[in-house]
């Protein structure tokens, strides 16, 4: 493994990246779009027999006038706290500073199943977009959706929980439980797999959720209603 030190996006050309950022301001972005999604199964689309998942479909419906760079990070059964403790070196390692760097989190449902504290969870979502917010790379979070009933209760609450973290630091945040805890479509897409994981449907379904809930507004792009 290299040990050549990576520069943060941040030390390269600084002059640059200033320029950059108010011109991102004003117009949304300039440049090549470059989208980090670091996340677990659910992220990488595990499940679905067309290999897109809801990040796939949501990039396949992001028209924009520069090219478009999304790259998936995904650790499957991956806890907040695995996350946290990984992300700003992985997502480092591929940003650049004539890009417009973004952060799209994609929480699922391990902290539940790890036995995780609601307090833990939102502190180690805190972390993560604080660090994100310190690095100035502009955070979007999806949240984990429904899965086996027996969590529901649970999972509802850590739906929340996560919500109240992202609004208090005004980071959009897609609520995928509340709109498909008893929605036919997903929870027939789920029966017909392993119970877990969606398929086609269900993760046709997240990314509707995701391109409906301020996604286009976060990247400085026209919205699409279609």
């Amino acid at each position: 493994m290299s040990r050549v030190p990576r520069p943060r996006p941040e030390t390269l050309c600084p002059g640059r990246r200033r320029e950059r950022r108010r011109t991102t301001e004003r117009a949304g972005h300039v440049g090549e779009l470059r989208l980090a999604v670091v996340g677990d199964e659910l992220a990488a689309g595990v499940g679905d027999p067309k290999g897109l998942g809801w990040v796939g479909r949501v990039v396949a419906r992001t028209p924009t006038p520069d090219p478009l760079t999304a790259l998936t990070l995904a650790v499957p059964g991956e806890t907040t706290s695995g996350l946290g403790a990984r992300w700003e070196d992985e997502v480092g390692r591929r940003l650049s500073a004539d890009a417009d760097n973004r952060l799209v989190v994609a929480l699922g449902r391990s902290d539940i199943a790890a036995g995780l504290s609601l307090a833990r969870s939102r502190l180690n979502l805190a972390n993560i977009l604080d660090v994100a917010d310190q690095r100035r790379i502009p955070a979007f979070v999806v949240g984990p959706p429904p899965g086996s009933t027996a969590d529901a209760e649970k999972l509802a609450d850590l739906s929340a929980a996560f919500a109240d973290v992202a609004l208090r630091r005004r980071v959009p945040y897609v609520d995928t439980y509340t709109p498909l805890a008893a929605h036919d479509q997903w929870l027939g897409d789920l029966a017909a797999g392993n119970g877990v994981l969606p398929g086609q449907a269900g993760y046709g379904l997240m990314a509707w959720l995701v391109l409906h809930t301020g996604w286009h507004a976060w990247l400085g792009l026209p919205d699409d209603a279609a």
